[in-house]
C-alpha cells in the first residue's frame, strides 16, 4: 500500500505542476474591473487509510481497517459584482463522495446548490453595511462556522463548529436574511435564519427520549451573530466566507465572539411529559495569520472556546466521508471513523502552522506543516473527547495546487447504557490533492 500511495502522490504532483499557469476565469463588465462576473472550480480528492472503530462493517463485512478514495468536496462557483451596489453568489457542488456514499440509495443524487444569494450594498463603494438574502453560509458562532474551504490551513475544518450541519441546515447553509459589514477595525454579521425541518435531512430521525434531539414538531426562526475586532489588516469581504490562511499576504490578528440561538429547537421526554429546549451556542476566539521576515514565510494560529447547549444529553457522532457502511454496535462511536462531535458541553479548538519561505523548492513551491486539536467535554460522556491532527501542506502553487498529508488520532467509547467511557484510540492517514482556480 505504501508503494501505491507513493506512486499516486507522484502522479498527482506531476499533474499539479501543470496547473501553475492557470489564470482566473473572470469577465470584466467595465474597464476598471470593479464590475465583473467570475467562476471558480474546486476539487479535493482524498486517498485514505483508516483504522476502523470496533464493530465496523464495510458492505456488511467486518473491517478492522479500510482504504478508500473519495471526493471530499467538488464545487463550482459563479458570482459577481454586477452594479456598484448589487452582488450575487451561487455555488453548486457535492461533498463526501466515496464508495459508500448514500443519498436515497442512489449515488447519482449528490450535486446540489450550496449557496444562492443576492446582496445589496447600502453605502455605495463601502463595506459598512451589506444586506443579503437567500441560501447562504453566513452565520454566527465562529469563523469556522462559515469557512472558506479553498484556503484552510489544516486538511479539513473543525466540523463541530458547523453546529447544526445536516440537521436543521443544508451542509451548514440556511435560508437567511443578513446584515454584514466592516466599520473601521470592527467586522460584524447579524443573521436571521429559517431552519429546515430535521425530518427533511434524508435520515430517519431518532425517537424522542430523555436525551434531547431536534424536535419534530414546531418551527421557529434562528438568530445568529458574529462580532470581530481586527487589530491590523481587515479581512476580505467579498463573500460571507472567511479565509483559513492568507499565506503571508496579510497581517491579521482578530478577536471574535459569536452566538446562535434557536428557540424550542430540541425536545426530550421522561415518558410522561415532553419538554422543549432552546439551543444556545456561543464562542470566543483569537485568530492570527501574518507574515514573518523570511521572504514570504508566515505563521497561523487559532484558539477558541465553545459553549454548546443543545439541551440535556444531546450528543451526535459523525464521521467525515465515513468509509463504513454500518456497525454491529461494539462501539458507541458507530462504524468507520465516527467520533462524538456535536453535543451539550464545551469544546476547545486550537491550531498552529508555519509556512516556509516562498519558492522553497523553486518552481515546486513551499511547505506548511500544521497541528490541530479538539478537546470536547460532553455531559453525556464519562471522558473527554480528544482528537488531534498533524499534517503537512505542499503548496505547489499556493491554494491553487496543493497536496496535504494528514494524520488523525481519535478516541473510541464503550457502548454502555450509563455514561460511555473512552476505551482505546484509532488513527487515519489521508493524502489530499486540491486544485482550485
Amino acid at each position: 500500500m505504501k508503494r501505491i500511495t507513493i506512486l499516486l502522490a507522484f502522479a498527482i504532483a506531476t499533474f499539479a505542476m501543470q496547473a501553475q499557469q492557470i489564470k482566473e476565469l473572470k469577465l470584466k463588465l467595465n474597464e476598471s474591473g470593479d464590475l465583473y462576473i467570475k467562476t471558480t472550480f474546486l476539487n479535493q480528492t482524498w486517498l485514505r487509510y483508516n483504522q476502523s472503530n470496533p464493530g465496523t462493517l464495510a458492505n456488511n463485512n467486518p473491517a478492522s481497517n479500510t482504504f478508500d478514495i473519495g471526493l471530499r468536496r467538488t464545487r463550482l462557483q459563479l458570482f459577481g459584482q454586477i452594479t456598484p451596489r448589487i452582488f450575487f453568489y451561487t455555488q453548486l457542488g457535492m461533498n463526501n463522495f466515496n464508495y459508500a456514499s448514500q443519498n436515497a440509495g442512489n449515488r447519482k443524487f449528490q450535486v446540489f446548490f450550496h449557496d444562492a444569494l443576492g446582496e445589496f450594498n447600502v453605502l455605495k463603494n463601502d463595506n459598512k453595511l451589506k444586506l443579503g438574502a437567500g441560501l447562504t453560509i453566513a452565520s454566527g458562532l465562529s469563523r469556522y462556522s462559515q469557512p472558506g474551504i479553498t484556503s484552510i490551513m489544516t486538511m479539513d475544518v473543525p466540523v463541530f463548529a458547523q453546529a447544526t450541519v445536516e440537521q436543521t441546515d443544508e451542509f451548514a447553509r440556511s435560508l437567511s436574511f443578513y446584515a454584514r459589514g466592516q466599520i473601521g477595525h470592527f467586522d460584524y454579521r447579524v443573521v436571521l435564519s429559517d431552519p429546515f425541518l430535521v425530518q427533511t435531512n434524508g435520515t430517519t430521525p431518532p425517537a424522542i427520549s430523555e436525551n434531547a434531539t431536534f424536535a419534530l414538531k414546531g418551527h421557529h426562526m434562528k438568530y445568529q451573530t458574529l462580532l470581530i475586532w481586527n487589530f491590523f489588516d481587515s479581512e476580505n469581504h467579498t463573500t460571507p466566507y472567511m479565509a483559513g490562511t492568507y499565506l503571508g499576504t496579510k497581517k491579521i490578528l482578530n478577536l471574535e465572539a459569536g452566538a446562535i440561538i434557536h428557540p424550542k429547537a430540541l425536545w426530550s421526554s421522561n415518558s410522561i411529559d415532553t419538554s422543549y429546549h432552546t439551543m444556545v451556542l456561543w464562542s470566543i476566539a483569537a485568530f492570527l495569520d501574518m507574515p514573518v521576515k523570511d521572504k514570504g514565510a508566515a505563521i497561523n494560529a487559532y484558539l477558541g472556546y465553545f459553549n454548546t447547549d443543545y439541551g440535556p444529553g444531546y450528543l451526535r457522532n459523525n464521521g467525515i466521508m465515513n468509509p463504513a457502511s454500518g456497525s454491529d454496535g461494539k462501539s458507541f462511536n458507530g462504524g468507520g471513523n465516527a467520533v462524538p462531535m456535536f453535543g451539550t458541553g464545551q469544546e476547545i479548538y486550537a491550531q498552529t502552522g508555519y509556512k516556509f519561505k516562498d519558492n522553497l523548492f523553486g518552481e515546486l513551491g513551499t511547505l506548511m506543516p500544521y497541528a490541530s486539536s479538539t478537546l470536547s467535554f460532553y455531559e453525556r460522556l464519562a471522558d473527554p473527547v480528544l482528537v488531534y491532527n498533524i499534517g503537512l501542506n505542499w503548496l505547489i502553487n499556493g491554494h491553487t495546487s496543493k497536496i496535504t498529508l494528514d494524520y488523525q488520532n481519535r478516541p473510541v467509547f464503550t457502548p454502555t447504557t450509563d455514561k460511555p467511557a473512552a476505551n482505546g484510540r484509532r488513527s487515519s492517514l489521508t493524502l489530499q490533492y486540491q486544485i482550485y482556480f
